[in-house]
């Protein structure tokens, strides 16, 4: 099929490669001209494993294409996916769908042709008929079919998620193709067994929205146990490990640490509470603030933990920060909980050095202040405390060895769970998670 991506950020650019890797001819349409540029070129303007070779290839190909041109893509297809960012409105909890709005109007003005656009971004339920209602305003003697199919991707894996997602998700008005155009769109993966459901569409936005929602209370309580832990003198760790069997809890997401960050779920679950709120169901989401203020509990508890083994104060101290990323896998330091906590720290009076594998530039435009270090030995030049905030496989396997050499003390903060203690505390560090 012939079909158009509107948006090529981090989920627009990895949607388009994927369709062409599916076998369909693909137009990108990106407003934005250093990306476009890049992309055009077969570049990718982040980190995700995987999508540089894909897209290479089917630039290389002429199947995917790269266009700023709203009426080259009304001519080029009838299917559009709209992939553009729903970022959270500044000062306040609710999504802004401005790109998504502009989107419609800029594209639906100029079809000549009956179309079916596809929703792709994470946005508030009811969006999908309200955008419906207009486009129906917009367009010109032609039907305009406007259907949700929600993305559920993770960053560091978002090319297998789309290839071989765990389930495909539609919602769809009464008597629209929208449908059979989507079962024939992901034809090899609906063959290979993937689930297809097919709903009405505040269902399907709300299935996005609960799934994040779901995720972030999950992290949250194994965080707020961890608070618990940490009075009571247990292990975490062990507690989810030991819950994590029961089939229906399950391990994953129970990892207890510094909490979420990211472009998804804290600006989703705020925009979910808005969006409740003005359907006046606020009460039944109410649990989410909660959910929302553990994590954040998390950093401040961080920076304490580190001014406590400082010896009650971080001013003069030398803090290496190894992780800026908020997850591995990625360069994405969105709501990055590791840039905050360094933030914090230095604002503390603290020397604060910091080191990522993917994200020192993106950590740099928003954390300019902060000394970035070209390694992890670099970055534990005298260091007072060494902070693991991102559990990227490179810090995971260090040793007590592959520091000691350069730091001033041999203390260290496990911010992730994710090292040997024993390891550590066996070879003389302190060590604190």
């Amino acid at each position: 099929m012939r079909m158009v991506v509107l948006g090529l950020g981090y989920l627009g650019a990895t949607h388009a490669a994927c369709m062409a890797e599916l076998g369909h001819e693909v137009l990108g349409i990106e407003v934005v001209p250093e990306k476009r540029a890049q992309l055009a070129a077969g570049e990718v303007p982040f980190y995700e494993p995987g999508l540089p070779e894909l897209l290479k290839r089917h630039i290389d190909s002429g199947v995917l294409t790269v266009s700023e041109s709203y009426a080259e893509a009304a001519d080029f297809a009838d299917v559009f996916f709209i992939a553009v960012g729903t970022p959270q409105k500044k000062g306040e909890y609710s999504a802004d769908l401005q790109y998504v709005e502009s989107a419609i109007e800029e594209l639906v003005p100029l079809l000549t042709r009956d179309a079916l656009i596809l929703g792709k971004s994470t946005v508030p339920v009811g969006t999908a008929e309200k955008l419906s209602l207009r486009a129906d305003e917009l367009a010109k003697d032609v039907s305009v079919e406007i259907a949700w199919n929600p993305e559920f991707l993770r960053e560091g894996f978002a090319v297998e998620d789309t290839l071989h997602p765990d389930r495909v998700v539609l919602g769809t008005f009464p008597g629209d193709r929208a449908e059979a155009v989507c079962r024939e769109i992901y034809a090899p993966m609906l063959e290979d067994g993937t689930p297809f459901i097919v709903t009405d569409p505040p269902t399907a936005e709300l299935v996005k929205t609960s799934a994040n929602a779901f995720l972030a209370t999950k992290i949250s309580f194994i965080n707020a146990i961890a608070e618990v832990c940490d009075a009571a003198g247990a292990d975490v760790k062990a507690i989810a490990d030991a819950i994590g069997y029961d089939a229906r809890i399950g391990r994953k997401f129970l990892n207890a640490g510094l909490g979420f960050g990211g472009g998804c779920l804290p600006k989703d679950i705020r925009a979910f509470m808005a969006r409740a709120g003005e359907l006046g169901a606020a009460e039944a989401l109410s649990f989410l603030r909660e959910v929302d203020n553990v994590n954040m509990r998390r950093r401040t508890r961080m920076v304490e933990l580190t001014r406590e083994v400082c010896g009650g104060s971080l001013l003069g101290k030398r803090i290496a920060i190894l992780g800026a990323a908020f997850k591995p896998k990625s360069d994405d330091v969105r709501d990055s909980p590791a840039l905050n906590v360094a933030g914090q720290i230095q604002l503390q009076g603290a020397s604060v050095a910091v080191y990522d594998p993917k994200a020192m530039d993106n950590s740099r435009k928003l954390f300019p202040t902060l000394d970035y270090a070209l390694s992890a030995a670099d970055a534990c030049e005298k260091a007072d405390v060494v902070l693991v905030l991102t559990e990227w496989q490179e810090f995971v396997t260090l040793s007590p060895g592959d520091l000691e050499p350069y730091v001033r003390q041999r203390k260290i903060i496990d911010g992730r769970n994710c090292l040997n203690a024993e390891n550590w505390s066996g070879a003389g560090w302190l060590y604190r998670a």
